[in-house]
């Protein structure tokens, strides 16, 4: 059966339940860790840092970290503006880059290990190379022709992966990719039937023994089945399955959070409450904001679009508000506020609910249980999975998903 592993595609060093939730997860017997040194630039890997200083050794030695690279972002794509090179960079949005090349590896591997405070990694992976394909589909390149350059590049990037284990900063390495998970006939697709050929070719390049490709990660869930056929070819070449977003699945075009929430008691309160206390000319704007907020909280296709809502309107527009008003009442004010947003979090979130359980009825219509039960059940019963990574920001998450 898969074995839980924690996430940290979201966790922060300046977030003490972060770490608490890292520890809680350790000490309870989860023992892998999957990170990145793009994960809130680089403060992920800080924080499982933070959360393993108190722990004694010999709880620590056994817990394997993962970790990725190839994205630029953040104060890394601010230092290859400012003039660090890498060869073979690509420029696919304003604000994202990536790069696999060798030199690229080896800066990140120093910086993730120092982040980190350790020696050595369990695992490092290349950090969704497809990138170079969708690229080349922006700039109607070749597909065979930009394959043929993507395979040499990972090559490259496979004997420098050889040479780090020789070096001792990891001890294996292996291929991260949402592409993994497309069909075959999408032109995102990344073909992985060729890695164990290059792989084997590295490592003679290398010098190696016999090489050191031992995992993939990928995203499977109970709406996203596809990438099953890419984990059991790997599942019987001997490599590991990391499963990836195991409750955030996309079907039709949308995305859904395939966890059941139960209904706030509290938002009518809350809701009322801040209403009361905006009806007031100088304050009218947030009023009628709240208001048009409850109207469309059934309205989002998921919890991850109505927190970038939130921090891309809702709180610009309300600390605008607060700049011109009595501060004695902004004090007031916001302490309702932040109740009444962290009840409308948990409506959304229930709202969310019920739209996943009538949109896809037929895909759950066995499933008797929480929409989490029912997901990692279907996860956990494939042979082919090793590992399901689950981000769990709060120590009571960790014992749940744990308990589940």
């Amino acid at each position: 059966m898969a074995k839980i592993g924690f996430g940290t595609y979201r966790i922060s060093e300046h977030n003490p339940e972060h770490i608490q939730a890292i520890r809680v997860a350790v000490e309870e017997g989860v023992d892998l860790i999957d990170t990145s040194t793009n994960y809130m630039d680089g403060s992920a890997e800080r924080a499982i840092a933070l959360a393993f200083q108190p722990l004694p050794l010999n709880v620590i030695k056994d817990v394997e970290i993962v970790s990725k690279f190839g994205y630029i972002q953040g104060s890394m794509l601010q230092r290859v503006k400012e003039g660090a090179h890498f060869e073979e960079v690509v420029q696919y949005a304003e604000h994202i880059y990536h790069c696999i090349s060798p030199s690229f590896l080896r800066d990140q591997l120093t910086l993730s290990l120092e982040r980190l405070n350790m020696d050595s990694l369990g695992c490092y992976l290349i950090h969704n190379p497809e990138y170079f394909l969708l690229d080349a589909m922006n700039h109607d390149l070749d597909l065979d022709e930009t394959l043929d350059r993507l395979f040499e590049r990972i090559e490259k990037a496979f004997v420098a992966l050889e040479e780090e284990v020789q070096n001792g900063r990891i001890e294996s390495y292996g291929v991260s990719s949402n592409s993994f998970a497309k069909d075959a006939k999408d032109v995102e697709f990344l073909p992985y039937e060729d890695l164990l050929t290059i792989a084997k070719r590295a490592a003679v390049e290398a010098g190696s023994d016999k090489h050191h490709f031992t995992t993939i990660q990928l995203p499977i869930n109970l709406l996203e089945e596809t990438g099953l056929k890419c984990a059991t070819w790997a599942h019987k070449n001997g490599l590991r399955v990391l499963a990836n977003r195991p409750f955030n699945a996309q079907a039709n075009d949308l995305m859904f959070r395939l966890a059941s929430y139960e209904e706030p008691y509290d938002y009518y309160h809350h809701l009322n409450e801040v209403l009361e206390m905006t009806d007031d000319a100088t304050l009218m704007s947030v009023h009628n904001l709240i208001a048009q907020l409850d109207d469309v909280k059934h309205k989002f296709g998921f919890v991850g679009e109505y927190e970038q809502f939130l921090h891309v309107q809702v709180l610009p527009h309300i600390k605008k508000v607060f700049s011109t008003i009595d501060p004695s009442v902004v004090t007031l004010l916001a302490e309702a506020l932040d109740l009444y947003l962290q009840e409308y979090a948990k409506m959304v979130a229930f709202e969310c609910t019920k739209m996943t359980k009538v949109q896809l009825k037929e895909k759950i219509k066995d499933c008797e249980r929480t929409l989490q039960e029912c997901a990692l059940d279907f996860l956990q019963a494939q042979e082919c999975i090793d590992y399901i990574l689950v981000g769990m920001r709060k120590p009571s998450y960790v014992m749940n998903i744990l308990g589940l």
